[in-house]
């Protein structure tokens, strides 16, 4: 059989707060913002190569927060980075972004040479952001 499908087209990611989560992908990750609708609310964003929609869920105090060990659905998005010192500053950068924890610094990925790092953005969303070699 032939393939069916040709990447994808975007992520669609449900977040507490819209406009938090856009500012983390727009300022700290560098993504530019694609659109933007009011009354959905949504702001979608790209870095060049992945589109996101961000959703605003319905009531953010009773939303219930992913858990990767009990739920299905989305563990993480990964992102390719240039090179170990994309990485690392990128590191240092989120040490200092507000409603971001970090799950680990940069390491190997196995046993190396390529390194990554994990990270839980606004909504506490996994991300994970790799080197490779």
């Amino acid at each position: 059989m032939s393939k069916i499908t040709l990447g994808v087209e975007h992520v669609g990611l449900s977040v507490k707060d819209v406009k938090e989560a856009a500012t983390f992908f727009l300022d700290v990750l560098g993504f530019s913002k694609l659109g933007e609708r009011d009354d959905y609310p949504a702001i979608f964003v790209t870095d060049g190569v992945t589109k996101i929609t961000l959703w605003q869920v319905k009531d953010p105090h009773s939303a219930t927060p992913f858990n990767r060990q009990e739920n299905i659905g989305l563990h993480h998005l990964a992102f390719k980075l240039e090179n170990d010192t994309a990485l690392d500053s990128l590191y240092e950068r989120m040490k200092t972004v507000k409603n971001v924890k970090i799950e680990f610094s940069p390491e190997n990925l196995g046993q190396g040479p390529s390194r990554h790092m994990m990270v839980y953005g606004p909504s506490g969303i996994r991300l994970e952001f790799i080197a490779r070699k």
